[in-house]
């Protein structure tokens, strides 16, 4: 999504091979920034220190709901949830993709999917 910010968490804060992949399914702008690089602007800028902290509880609550709509949800819910918080998304993403971030089968989609 526009705005959005991503990493291996625990490869970027420890060096580490990563774990995590990231495909791009539109046209992205895409900026890196070694470890060493963010920790000397957050020693040298506060507002850039505040600001990491800002993205990192974001997506550290975005993490939490996603685990707890999934555990606690049904897919007809998690479909619905997904609308809501992101509904130019369904126009824009293959539904196979979909299906598969609501832990559902392309069949079960559909049948989620009003005609």
């Amino acid at each position: 999504m526009e705005n959005w910010w991503i990493t291996d968490p625990e490869a970027f804060h420890y060096g580490t091979k990563a774990s995590l992949s990231v495909d791009c399914l539109e046209d992205t702008v895409v900026f890196s920034l070694t470890l060493e690089n963010k920790e000397k602007l957050c020693r040298d800028l506060q507002k850039m220190e505040y600001f990491f902290r800002k993205k990192t509880t974001a997506g550290y609550i975005a993490l939490q709901k996603r685990i707890m709509c999934f555990i606690s949800s049904s897919a007809s819910d998690r479909y619905h949830n997904l609308l809501e918080q992101y509904p130019d998304l369904i126009q824009r993403i293959p539904k196979t993709m979909i299906a598969s971030y609501l832990g559902v089968s392309r069949e079960t989609l559909s049948r989620l999917i009003p005609a």
